[in-house]
Parts: structure tokens; C-alpha cells; sequence
């Protein structure tokens, strides 16, 4: 999410709805598919006005172009679109169609009528330009426009709009221009602009039109703003048409709490990747241009933020349909790419990819395809133990690599660069649980530094930063090993893996003091330390959770980007809290600056918002910081070396923290300022801290494209306030290569200037002496190198390792790994809800609706886990329909009726009714069934089964009815009956009950089959004869009472029936009627003897 253009006809239409002092814009949209004949119905003036007609596709400078027709009638403006619309256009190296267009009336006006009004939003203030020459000619903005800056909290007047904007205008224009300038500030911080350029604005006949208008909003503040923008569009820059399938992903990405992103570059192109992490995907596409691949570049994304594995097979299986739409005569390169991932399942989102490749094997084999993956992070082991299994029947080479092998390595390989290792370098770890032997790790060289070497220059708190900084914040130390912290929101495991790294920090007590959660009351909550079982209490009010500990002094904000704002603003109000990490991504750009300016006045220091967080080895970690533990332990983030880093993107802090381990002594402290345009904290405050404090001994910075954060490190650099070495590069490097402009993965990574971009940054910061790679590619190397050139100067003294505390893994997590197995407690074959699709027996809930199974279908996978033939599932219906209800003197529904009476839940009154079934109400079924088809399986003919019953003094179940007769018969069972002997394969038992029907009517008319005899019987013929049982798996579904089941679930709808029922007619207490009732009493005389006088 970010600041993202929108069409000029979707910026006149907000202002027509929120501006005063402006005539109102009038204006038609013509696209390729308008009926440009029947435009003048809905827009009468077109007929009667001169117009003005340009195209609405983001393009500057329209009128240099020669794409703008005006002073001309409607038939004048039809024939220069003619000759425009759906046409091929250049501009430099980019070309694209033009297909959007607008009409407008001409506003006749003179040149000296003009102005410029352009409005644009930085971290501390909205800047206001105005020049009173506008239009085509104006030349440089910035040189001849007067600036007024307002502050972030403040109201513009109109007193400084007049002394300061206006001193150049025309005296008869001014109070019209103050009114219009005023209004057009309140509606662009009111509907959030971030951008706003008017140019020309026109003043003639006492009136202000809008002629030309570019802008920008802040796609964030979206759920503010619905209802005032409508819906909004976001058009592609020229030259990039929106394809179907960006569209599809953009909507996955707007239901998910995920990050999902997809631009198509060049959909001929012979290089896709499919990358995890915004500030990965940018190196990826970085390196692919710094090796030549500009050109065959096709497409840039990213997902990431824990999608699931549904979710990512949709984005993998939208990118493989793209991309295997052509053939290229060299084949194709996919790279499944991404660092080392903080909290994201790298093993389900794995399955999610190679579920999509196995879809599309024939087409990858058609296209040549070769695949490259290089992943890392939680359950990584897994993910690439599948991918390299995919490899060996998938039919296209697959090479594998994890965090062994650094990240865009696999880029120099997939262009031939570099050879492919047929063996990769396996990875030692120092997690003990991952270790069968629980050895203890080597030493090594690059370990932590000597205290004796550092004990006479190192302090607990690093000094307070002095001098003209230029609003650098001043700021102490912001963690030790004794922070203490609150957590705002209900995340056990990101406080598990704090606790974890704290234990193996050796820290003497655990980081997280309370939790916050407004949605539940107070409670404590189960954690682990090391072994033990601790509980870390839970509070609902804010107030109480720092009125009981007040030496907290940091709070971790897991808040959605909805409650960012509020929690945070609230947390300032209490001194005790210093420093505050906001994770959420997406929080509005004008409520982060304001955030920014309370926490400036309040000297509190704020990382993030849209980050992970940041760590201090041996001391404190912020949420998921650092990933699992194997990774912190692999890292040695256990214990501080030599090097801080300050990062914007979280996902490539670990890749960070993994890099500098390899090349170093490793991390002192590491912070990711978070991807947002305007982070709380920015590169040079952290910078100032490392540069104060003593066991800093080299800082890294991976800075971006966009903004100029990067220019005050070097302005520091200059003035001397920096002297540590520092290696430092901007990725982003691709952007400059692109013909259209291209909005990387954060929403602060993308230039509006030259000095913006991350070549010219790169360029400056080598410029002031800072170690700069060639590449990312070469950014380990350059950090190794200047490691060892400090350790051969005496500046950092590598020292023995210290290995950490044993931690026990969590049970969850070792079962996800394969490590351990345990008996399940519970086991089912029905239903599978623990994917992205409810499953019934296996079939996916969406092939059950689509191949309309109804509920007979739905049962039968429920009850006997497999699909029956369409005929027995409509049998299954039909008893379902017979059986829903009797009448209301039955006894099921006798007992439903009192409890609904008596004022009981339908719940309740549903069971009271449902517990009358047994042998005499609705359970003869099974009974039926096992009575028949024992007789019959015996081969006792229709006469000996009678006798036999009669002779043991047992009812035959399932015949006799107290109403019905052979005269009378049973509908239900004449229905039944019909459908049966029509659709059935065969109905021996069915056929061999009809025969006993007929001896027992013989005797007494009313001893016919049921309805509970007819379905048992003709039930176990459906069993038997319908070829998908065996009969001993028939035999089990009669005996474990499958068919009472179809008489209890249907008998259920007229229970509720009846509860319904009494419930609409507000029926009182039932109570039986005297007259209905018989009373017996016992006789007393002589019960006792005649000598009561006891009693």
C-alpha cells in the first residue's frame, strides 16, 4: 500500500464534491469502448460548448505532446480522437496505447490568468507551492514558485496565504484565490492526498476554473475515506497496460492480511520471479538488471506476511499461467526466491508453489523452463526437502538452495554467471534440539569482542547525541539486558519467541511483562521460561497494565492498522514508555505524522510502523524479530559482536543479521525502521546511537529507493559527527531501467526525484567514503572485508564462543518438523477443516455445490465417506422428507411441544423430543433391518420367519401400523415403494418383506409395513446392491445404527418445526387437563390395623 496516482477525471470529480470557491468541472470520459455518439444524451453541453480533449493516462507534460485538442466543437473533437484513441504513442523510450480520454469545456481565458497551485505532504509538514505564472511554460517549479510550509498539526490561514503565497498575484484575484486556496488545503489533508498540482489555474471573469490536475492519494487511508472517494481506480503509468490477472491478485491481496503484489513487465520476457518479502523482491530485481536481464525482466511481486498455502498456490498459479502463455526458443527461468524469513511458514507456503508447478507440469516442460530457489526461515528444512522431491518428477530442473548460500546468488547462476553447485555447503547450527549429538558449537575467529579490550570505552548508556544534528533524535541506549516490556495485543507465540531468545540470552529474568488485550477481560496467559511454566498476566485497560509495572519502559504494538493509531497515542500519555515498536503495515500516512510529531515532543522514540521490529543481541528482541529460534542460535543473535545495521525492510534484517554472522564477529544491534514513507525513527538516529556507543565497532545500511533519509547520513558523514566505517546500499538500483514507473514493495520505495534513486544515493554515499558494493550480491564480501581489516588494526579482538542455554523446542512445532511423533487423541475420516476448503470425505465444499450434490450427496460422504450413485442419494432425500414429521400427538413431538410451552430454547426443547426415540418411537429401523435380513440371510421362507417370531413371543419390527391398513395404506411407504422397485439395481430384501407383509395382513389388516420397515429393509438393499460396499461393510452401518440416524435427523426438522410453531403462536404453559387424566389412588382402610392412634 501506498501513495498511488489516480486519474485526472477522479481528482476533478472529488474536488467538485468537497472544494468551494471553483466552478464546478464539467467533463466526459471517453474510453475505447464508449459510444462517443451517444455521449451528448448524458452530456448536453457537449453540443453547445467549444471543448478541450486530452488523454487521462498519467502522462506529463500533455500539451509539449501534442495530446491536447482545444477550442474545438464536438465533431472537431470526434475527429482528432479518430486519429488518438486506441493508438500506439511514444514517449522516449516508452510506448503504450492511449484508451482513456477526457472532454472538458474550453475555458477562453489570457495567459496572464494563469497560475500554479501544487500541494505535496513530507514527514514534517504539507508544502504549499504557488506561482503566478502558470501553464505550459512555467520551467522550474522549485526555482521560481513561492513555498509555505505548514506544520503536521497545523491550520493553515488565511493571513499567510495572503503574505506569503500571494504577494505576486493580481490585487482583483487575491481574495478569490486566499478563499480557493484555503478550501482546496482543508479537502486535500480531508480526502488524504498526499500529492496535488493544479497547473494551469485559471482566474478570469471573477471565477477560478480548474484546467489541468494531477494526484496522488494515500491508498491506506482507504477505509477513512470510502465513502467520501467512491470507487477508486488506480491506473497503471503509460506504457504498462492493468492485466486481468493483476487485478485478481490485487484482490486477493485487499482480503488478505498477507501482502500479495504483481506487475507485469514485460509479458514476453524470459525471466519470472516469484519472491517472499518486499525488500527481497527489490534486490532480486536489482540483481537480474545489474546482470543484464533488464530486457528479459517480466515481471515484479512479492507475497509475503505469512500468507497461507491456498493463498499462495493462487499466486503462484496466476504468475506460471502468465508465464507460460509463450514460448521463448531459449526457455524460461523461474526464480522462487527470498531471505530469511521472521515468522512465515516457509514449508506451507512451499506446498502452496509446488501444488501450482505440479498443475502446470506439461506446460513448464513445453516451455523449457529451469527453476531456481533459494529460501530460508521457519520449517525452511521442509519447504526445500519438497521442492528438491518436485525435482525429481517434475520433469524441469529444480536447484535448491537455503541459507547456506547468499540470497541473489541463484540470479548469477540462472544467467549463467556462476556455476551451479552440484552439493550446496551445509549450514552448522548451534540450535542444541536440531542436534542429535547436543554438541556444543566450534570456535571461531569471528566471535564476540574481548571485555577487557572495551571495558575502559564502554558505558551502559550510550551519551546523549550533541551538536547540530539537524532534528536528529537525542536518545539513549533504547535496550539491555533488562528492558522490560508491555505487548499490545494477543500474540503468544511472537511472546514465546521473546521469552525463548531471552532464556537463551541468559537473561536473569524474562522481557515480557504484560500483555494488552481490550477484547477480554484480565487473565493470565501460560508461557515457558526455558523449563518452567510461567504465566505473564493479561489486562484489558491500558491504565492497569502500566499502573502495576511501571519499569516497563518499551511497548511492542501488534495493534491492526485500524487501532495503530489510537493504542499508540494512548501509550504516549504514559512517561514511563520510551520506546514503541508498531508492526502494523498500512496505517495512513497523515495519522503516522502525526504519530511522528507527539512522539518528537514527548522524546519518545517510535520503530516502525510496517516492520518487524528490531534485536539487541544478549539483551532484547522486538515480536518475531530474528525468526525461530535455530536461526537467532545460528545467527548468534544469543550474544552482541561487532556490528550494528539499521534496515527499512524487517525480512531482510534477517537476511542481514545472516550475512554479517557469516562475514563477522556479528550483530551488536540491528533495527528495521519499517517500510512506510515516513518511519518513526529514521536511519540517522539510530546511526547517532552506534556511532556513541563504544562496542559498535562498524554500521551497515541497507537504504531504498525513495526519500532522502540516505542524504543526512551523508551530511553527517561530512560535518564529522559520523567516523565509524560504514558500508551502506540502496536497493532499488532497477528502478532508473524501467521505460514506466514502478512501485516497489514498501510504500516509501519510489523516487519523485533524480537525487531519489538508489544509483544517485549509492553514488554519494561512496562519494563520503562509505564501503559500497558494485551489487548486493557483493554486499557480504565488502562486510567481510572490512571485518578483518578492523581485526587486523586491533579494533575488534575475536573471542572463544560462549555456548548458549539448551532451550526445549515447543511440541507443535517439533511435530511440524518431523522431529517427533505422538498417537493422535482423537481421529476422523469425514472432515478436514484445517485448510483453505472445508473438505467432506476429500471433496473440496466448492465441488459439492458445483456438481450440485444436495444433501443426500453431502450425507453420504459424511456418513459412509464415499459418493453414491445420484439415485441413492435422492433415496436418502426422500426418506429425510417422509420421516421430518407425524403430527404433534407423537410423542417426539408431544415432549417438543411441552418444553417450547414451558419456555426452554429450541436446543433444549429439540433434545427433550429427540430422546423419545428408541424401540416403540422412530428406532425400529435398524431393528428392521438386522430382524429381515437375518431371516432372509438365513433362508427362512417368509412363513418360518413368521412362526419363529410368534413361537419366541417377539414383535416383527418395522410392521404394524395404528392407523394404517392394507385398505388404507401408508402414502409415505406407497411413495417410497415406487421409487425403489423403479431405481434400484435389485431389492431382494424388500421383496422378501412384501411377502411377510402378506401373511401378516392376512391375519389382522393393520400389520403392514411401515414406514420405519419399508426404509430399513429397502436401505439395506441400497447397501448391498448399489456396488460400493462390501456386504460385511454393509452389515457394519446397519449395526452400529446408520439407518435410526436417517429417522433422527429427519424427525429433527419437525421437532423444529413444532418449536417454531408454538414459539409464533406465543403459546402459554402446558398443563394436562384433569378431565384427561385417571387417578388411582390406593386404598387406605385397613392398610395399618384398626390402631391408628400412633400415626
Amino acid at each position: 500500500m501506498s501513495a498511488k496516482a489516480i486519474s485526472e477525471a477522479k481528482g476533478k470529480e472529488l474536488l467538485n464534491k468537497f472544494l468551494n470557491g471553483s466552478v464546478k468541472n464539467k467533463f466526459a470520459i471517453v474510453k475505447e469502448d464508449t459510444d462517443i455518439e451517444s455521449l451528448t444524451s448524458q452530456h448536453s453541453w457537449l453540443e453547445s460548448e467549444k471543448l478541450v480533449c486530452k488523454p487521462d493516462q498519467l502522462i506529463k507534460r500533455r500539451g509539449k505532446l501534442g495530446l491536447i485538442k482545444a477550442g474545438a466543437d464536438f465533431y472537431g473533437i470526434k475527429e482528432w480522437l479518430g486519429n488518438k484513441l486506441g493508438k500506439e504513442f511514444h514517449i522516449g523510450a516508452c510506448k503504450g496505447r492511449l484508451k482513456n480520454f477526457i472532454i472538458e469545456p474550453f475555458v477562453q481565458h489570457q495567459q496572464n490568468e494563469e497560475f500554479y497551485i501544487c500541494i505535496y505532504s513530507h514527514r514534517t509538514a504539507d508544502t504549499i507551492l504557488f506561482h503566478h505564472e502558470g501553464g505550459i511554460d512555467i520551467g522550474d517549479v522549485d526555482a521560481k514558485a513561492v513555498k509555505l510550509e505548514v506544520p503536521v498539526g497545523s491550520d493553515l490561514t488565511e493571513d499567510r496565504i495572503k503574505s506569503t503565497l500571494l504577494t505576486n498575484a493580481p490585487d482583483n484575484s487575491k481574495e478569490c484565490l486566499i478563499k480557493f486556496i484555503l478550501s482546496l488545503y482543508t479537502a486535500y489533508r480531508d480526502l488524504h492526498f498526499t500529492y496535488l498540482e493544479i497547473n494551469p489555474l485559471v482566474f478570469t471573469g471573477g471565477k477560478i476554473y480548474i484546467l489541468d490536475l494531477a494526484a496522488k492519494i494515500d491508498q491506506c487511508a482507504e477505509y477513512l475515506c470510502k465513502a467520501k472517494w467512491g470507487e477508486v481506480e488506480f491506473p497503471p503509468p503509460f506504457g504498462r497496460d492493468a492485466l486481468p490477472e493483476e487485478a485478481y491478485i490485487a484482490e486477493l491481496d485487499a482480503k488478505s492480511g498477507a501482502s500479495l503484489k504483481l506487475t507485469i513487465l514485460n509479458k514476453s520476457g524470459r525471466i519470472w520471479t516469484m519472491v517472499a518479502g518486499g525488500g527481497a523482491s527489490v534486490i532480486y530485481a536489482d540483481t537480474i538488471c545489474d546482470l543484464g536481464g533488464t530486457s528479459e525482466l517480466a515481471n515484479y511481486g512479492e507475497y509475503s506476511g505469512a500468507p497461507s498455502e491456498q493463498q499462495t498456490y493462487e499466486y503462484a498459479k496466476t504468475l506460471l499461467g502468465l508465464m507460460t502463455e509463450q514460448i521463448h526458443p531459449d526457455g524460461k527461468i523461474l526464480i522462487v526466491g527470498g531471505g530469511i524469513a521472521n515468522f512465515t511458514n516457509v514449508a506451507a507456503t512451499f506446498k502452496g508453489i509446488v501444488r501450482a508447478l505440479r498443475e502446470y507440469q506439461q506446460k513448464l516442460i513445453e516451455g523449457k523452463v529451469a527453476i531456481y530457489v533459494r529460501r530460508a526461515g521457519p520449517n525452511y528444512q521442509e519447504g526445500l526437502r519438497i521442492m528438491r522431491e518436485l525435482g525429481n518428477t517434475l520433469g524441469v530442473p529444480i536447484h535448491v538452495f537455503g541459507p547456506e548460500t547468499h540470497m541473489t546468488s541463484i540470479v548469477s547462476m540462472a544467467l549463467g554467471k556462476k556455476e551451479i553447485p552440484q552439493s550446496p555447503k551445509q549450514m552448522h547450527t548451534t540450535a542444541n534440539f536440531l542436534l542429535p549429538t547436543g554438541g556444543s558449537p566450534s570456535s571461531s575467529r569471528r566471535e564476540s569482542l574481548s571485555e577487557v579490550k572495551t571495558s575502559s570505552k564502554t558505558s551502559s548508556l550510550s551519551q546523549v547525541v550533541t551538536g547540530d544534528q539537524s532534528g536528529i533524535r537525542a536518545t539513549t541506549t533504547l535496550f539491555t539486558n533488562r528492558t522490560k516490556c508491555i505487548i499490545w495485543g494477543m500474540q503468544q507465540r511472537a511472546v514465546q519467541g521473546m521469552l525463548d531468545f531471552d532464556y537463551v540470552c541468559s537473561r536473569k529474568d524474562p522481557s515480557v511483562v504484560a500483555m494488552i488485550y481490550p477484547f477480554t477481560g484480565d487473565h493470565k496467559q501460560k508461557f515457558y521460561w526455558g523449563h518452567k511454566e510461567i504465566l505473564i498476566p493479561v489486562y484489558k485497560s491500558m491504565a492497569d497494565a502500566m499502573g502495576k509495572h511501571p519499569t516497563a519502559d518499551v511497548l511492542v504494538s501488534f495493534a491492526s492498522l485500524r487501532s495503530a493509531y489510537d493504542s499508540t497515542v494512548e501509550t504516549m500519555s504514559y512517561p514511563q514508555i520510551k520506546t514503541i515498536a508498531i508492526i502494523a503495515e498500512g496505517i495512513p500516512e497523515n495519522l503516522t505524522r502525526q504519530l511522528i510529531k507527539i512522539a518528537d515532543e514527548k522524546g519518545v522514540s517510535i520503530i516502525g510502523p510496517a516492520t518487524v521490529g528490531g534485536v539487541k543481541p544478549g539483551c532484547f528482541k522486538i515480536g518475531n524479530t530474528g525468526g525461530m529460534l535455530d536461526n537467532i542460535l545460528a545467527s548468534k543473535l544469543y550474544r552482541p559482536g561487532s556490528v550494528s545495521y539499521v534496515s527499512r525492510s524487517g525480512g531482510m534484517s534477517n537476511e542481514l543479521n545472516n550475512i554479517i554472522s557469516l562475514n563477522t564477529n556479528g550483530v551488536f544491534e540491528g533495527v528495521a525502521i519499517g517500510g512506510d514513507r515516513y518511519p518513526g525513527t529514521v536511519f540517522l538516529d539510530h546511526i547517532m546511537r552506534y556511532q556513541n556507543e563504544a562496542d559498535v565497532k562498524m554500521i551497515v545500511v541497507l537504504g531504498e529507493v525513495g526519500g532522502t533519509e540516505e542524504y543526512r547520513i551523508i551530511q553527517a558523514i561530512k560535518d564529522g559527527q559520523i567516523t565509524k566505517p560504514i558500508v551502506a546500499w540502496c536497493i532499488g538500483t532497477c528502478a532508473k531501467m524501467f521505460t514506466s514507473e514502478v512501485q516497489f514493495g514498501h510504500a516509501g520505495a519510489c523516487a519523485n526525484a533524480e537525487a531519489e534513486t538508489a544509483v544517485e544515493k549509492n553514488k554519494a554515499l561512496k562519494e563520503v567514503g562509505c564501503h559500497v558494493p558494485t551489487s548486493f550480491d557483493e554486499l557480504g564480501q565488502v562486510i567481510g572485508d572490512l571485518y578483518k581489516k578492523l581485526v587486523n588494526d586491533g579494533v575488534i579482538v575475536p573471542q572463544e564462543e560462549v555456548p548458549p542455554p539448551t532451550v526445549p523446542m515447543d511440541f507443535t512445532w517439533a511435530r511440524e518438523l518431523g522431529l517427533i511423533r505422538k498417537p493422535a487423541s482423537f481421529m476422523t475420516s469425514i472432515c478436514d477443516e484445517r485448510g483453505q476448503e472445508l473438505l467432506y470425505a476429500g471433496i473440496p465444499i466448492t465441488d459439492i455445490f458445483k456438481e450440485d450434490m444436495g444433501i443426500g450427496g453431502v450425507l453420504s460422504l459424511l456418513w459412509f465417506q464415499r459418493r453414491l450413485p445420484r439415485y441413492a442419494t435422492k433415496f436418502i432425500e426422500m426418506c429425510l422428507m417422509v420421516t421430518a414429521d407425524h403430527g404433534p400427538a407423537v410423542s417426539g413431538a408431544h415432549n417438543t411441544i411441552v418444553c417450547a410451552r414451558a419456555g426452554k430454547d429450541l436446543v433444549s426443547s429439540l433434545a427433550s423430543g429427540l430422546l423419545t426415540i428408541g424401540d416403540r418411537f422412530g428406532g425400529a429401523l435398524d431393528a428392521a433391518a438386522k430382524q429381515f435380513s437375518d431371516a432372509y440371510e438365513s433362508k427362512l421362507i417368509p412363513m418360518e420367519f413368521v412362526n419363529q417370531m410368534r413361537k419366541e413371543g417377539k414383535l416383527i419390527m418395522g410392521i404394524g401400523h395404528r392407523v394404517k391398513s392394507i385398505n388404507n395404506p401408508d402414502k409415505r411407504v406407497v411413495i417410497l415403494r415406487d421409487y425403489a422397485q423403479k431405481n434400484f439395481p435389485l431389492t431382494p430384501l424388500l421383496d422378501y418383506a412384501s411377502e411377510v407383509e402378506k401373511i401378516t395382513t392376512s391375519k389382522k389388516p393393520n400389520l403392514i409395513l411401515n414406514v420405519d420397515g419399508f426404509i430399513g429393509v429397502a436401505f439395506v438393499d441400497l447397501l448391498n446392491n448399489c456396488g460400493c460396499f462390501t456386504r460385511e461393510e454393509s452389515k457394519d452401518f446397519v449395526d452400529i445404527g446408520a439407518l435410526n440416524g436417517l429417522f433422527v435427523l429427519g424427525r429433527s426438522m419437525g421437532f423444529i418445526g413444532h418449536f417454531l410453531d408454538q414459539k409464533r403462536l406465543k403459546q402459554g404453559l402446558y398443563r394436562h387437563p384433569w378431565d384427561d387424566i385417571s387417578y388411582i389412588m390406593p386404598e387406605t382402610t385397613g392398610l395399618m390395623g384398626t390402631d391408628t392412634d400412633n400415626v
